[in-house]
């Protein structure tokens, strides 16, 4: 336990539990077991809050004890996700203003929901597109199979959706690409507005890879596929020529968590890196190609 988060536990629990005793319950009279379930339950909230504090001190002073200004750029390896919405544009298109909004309020919830249970990083969302990213600013476990994690559960989620929206006449689908490598993160924006970003080939590549994607498919590139292959079923699909590449880039399908054949399921218990809480809602420099919807 960090001295910050310890202090932060002690103040809020020495101050909490004195003013919860003196309440005076129904019918006059102190209900000890409701008493005890109300000091546990906030107990529970302010290890929360002491561990929300202590992830922003390890952003302030990370191993090693040297302090980071957080306005500096660094060279980091993330693993990013860009996730896309087949069938929007055309939907947005004909459809009234009010279905549209509906749509993405439902979807960004669900997604958000997801992300921040997996502990991503979500730099934007336009529209239909989102870029989330993972192993910045805070160090996640295992990114890539976080990320898989991620990727299966919005697809299981998003059936769901999608299900609903059909009965609408609402056709639309999903379709995801990661992949890993270094990058420059940092802020980006100007004096009042200062967002922080990744740039680099990386989110090129998953861009390109969310773009190539059909329908219902996760494809990943092959440094993705080497860190998840004991957790995941995968299948090549081959090398591709992507925009914005000079050399056809090798490109696996990611079908499901190994032991278990259906490509929607659920991965988190199937892959080693137990979801931990925490999102930033962050923008960033990034253009959302829909050309392939």
């Amino acid at each position: 336990m960090t001295p910050l988060r310890d202090a932060s536990l002690s103040l809020a629990t020495e101050r909490a539990v004195p003013a919860l005793r003196d309440v005076s319950l129904p019918r006059g009279r102190r209900h000890e077991e409701c008493e005890r379930h109300c000091v546990k339950g906030l107990y529970d909230l302010v290890q929360t809050l002491a561990d929300k504090v202590a992830q922003l001190e390890r952003l302030a002073v990370p191993p090693g004890g040297t302090a980071v200004n957080p306005l500096d750029t660094q060279r980091r390896q993330v693993t990013v996700v860009f996730i896309d919405l087949r069938g929007f544009t055309a939907f947005s298109e004909t459809a009234e203003p009010e279905d549209v909004l509906d749509v993405l309020r439902e979807y960004h919830a669900e997604m958000g929901r997801l992300i921040a249970a997996h502990a991503g990083v979500l730099e934007r969302f336009t529209g239909d597109g989102m870029m989330v990213f993972f192993d910045d600013p805070v160090s996640v476990p295992k990114p890539p199979e976080r990320a898989l994690s991620m990727a299966f559960d919005m697809r299981h989620h998003l059936g769901q959706l999608t299900l609903n929206w059909r009965k609408l006449n609402h056709d639309l689908d999903f379709a995801v690409g990661v992949a890993q490598g270094y990058a420059t993160v940092g802020p980006i924006g100007f004096e009042g507005r200062w967002d922080y970003g990744v740039i680099g080939t990386v989110t090129n590549l998953a861009a390109r890879l969310c773009e190539e994607a059909k329908p219902g498919q996760i494809l990943v590139s092959r440094r993705v596929f080497g860190a998840v292959e004991h957790v995941v079923e995968a299948e090549p699909i081959g090398d591709l020529t992507l925009k914005g590449f000079l050399r056809p880039v090798p490109v696996f399908n990611a079908i499901a968590p190994k032991g278990d054949p259906r490509s929607g399921v659920r991965a988190r218990a199937l892959i080693s890196c137990p979801p931990t809480g925490g999102a930033h809602g962050q923008d960033a420099d990034r253009q959302h190609h829909d050309s392939r919807r």
